[in-house]
């Protein structure tokens, strides 16, 4: 079991780095299995196809069940500290995954159905976490709340825009620290 756990990495990797330089479409499985140290056939039996592989990367390496973990076990109901933990756990996760975010931004329709789906689970759980979180602090009177989905958006939209915004280590810290003060403000009744 082990080896093939290994093999299975091995085999993830190779295709993240391939396809966050090459692209999707321009990745082959053959090249995939050279990287990996395997064969095409080894790739083959362990995912089947190239859009598995990616689906099975996104799997295990987005953020969907880091975040619920999060919201459930490390929040204490401080508006501002849980939104700062929020948005720096956020950027940890997205940073230490930007190649199989790179991919899914370039591949964009040419990707499988699967992989895309895959790839929009993960801020739809966010959202729904945040929107969630946002409607329990309101009921007990901590938040402000009109919109809660709208104002979840909001601050997902604005941390995904530094993300991509490929601001230095420095400049992204006072970034989450400046944008929650303000976000925490703004909702703080």
């Amino acid at each position: 079991m082990t080896n093939n756990r290994s093999t299975s990495d091995k085999i993830l990797q190779a295709a993240i780095d391939l396809m966050a330089e090459k692209g999707y479409d321009g990745t082959s499985t053959k090249e995939i299995a050279q990287v990996a140290g395997v064969n095409e056939v080894t790739v083959f039996r362990h995912f089947g196809t190239k859009g598995k592989l990616l689906e099975a990367a996104l799997k295990r390496n987005h953020y969907a069940e880091e975040m619920t973990k999060l919201f459930h076990d490390r929040l204490v109901g401080d508006l501002h500290a849980d939104l700062l933990l929020i948005g720096r756990t956020y950027h940890q996760i997205m940073n230490q995954n930007r190649k199989l975010i790179l991919i899914a931004q370039k591949g964009g329709s040419s990707l499988p159905e699967g992989v895309s789906e895959e790839a929009d689970r993960h801020p739809q759980q966010l959202k729904k976490l945040l929107t969630d979180y946002l409607m329990e602090m309101s009921n007990e009177g901590k938040v402000m709340i009109t919109n809660p989905e709208l104002q979840a958006l909001s601050f997902m939209w604005m941390h995904y825009g530094a993300f991509n915004s490929w601001l230095s280590s420095h400049v992204l810290e006072e970034f989450i620290e400046e944008s929650t003060r303000l976000f925490a403000r703004a909702l703080t009744p």
